[in-house]
């Protein structure tokens, strides 16, 4: 499940997790894991925001874009000279596409606080079409403060 790179490539990871909470939820303690063997200790708030992102950003997979049968792709790429984690949600379903600019976070609001709060944590984030067949939605995460 996991794989990661030596020499002077950046480590990441890799996997595919079925397209339901308990696929987000794997996604996130993998999440947390491979922060830990970068150095990055649970507790830090580099794995918290690491966390929380992969937390919405898988959340939303499963529940905007679930498509029957299909699983969502978690890569996470540590870009030690940039200081930064990025994180990629890849889904099957293209059609369903997350919007330009967050949702304002009302407090009253039923949804559109996941977005709100990857904005809040990522230096940047976007999404991009995925060839053959869905999207991906990205994130990038300073490392230090």
């Amino acid at each position: 499940m996991l794989t990661g790179t030596t020499g002077t490539t950046p480590p990441d990871f890799r996997a595919q997790f079925a397209s339901s909470p308990r696929g987000a939820r794997l996604a996130r303690h993998q999440a947390v894991r491979r922060m830990e063997e970068w150095g990055h200790a649970r507790s830090s708030d580099a794995s918290c925001a690491v966390a929380l992102v992969v937390g919405e950003l898988t959340a939303n997979a499963v529940q905007h874009a679930h498509t029957l049968g299909r699983t969502f792709g978690l890569r996470l790429a540590l870009e030690e000279t940039a200081g930064l984690v990025r994180v990629e949600v890849s889904d099957a379903a293209a059609d369903r596409r997350p919007p330009v600019v967050p949702p304002s976070a009302c407090p009253d609001g039923e949804s559109g606080r996941g977005l709100f709060l990857v904005d809040v944590l990522a230096a940047s984030w976007g999404w991009e079409l995925r060839r053959p067949l869905g999207k991906t939605v990205w994130a990038e995460l300073r490392l230090g403060t």
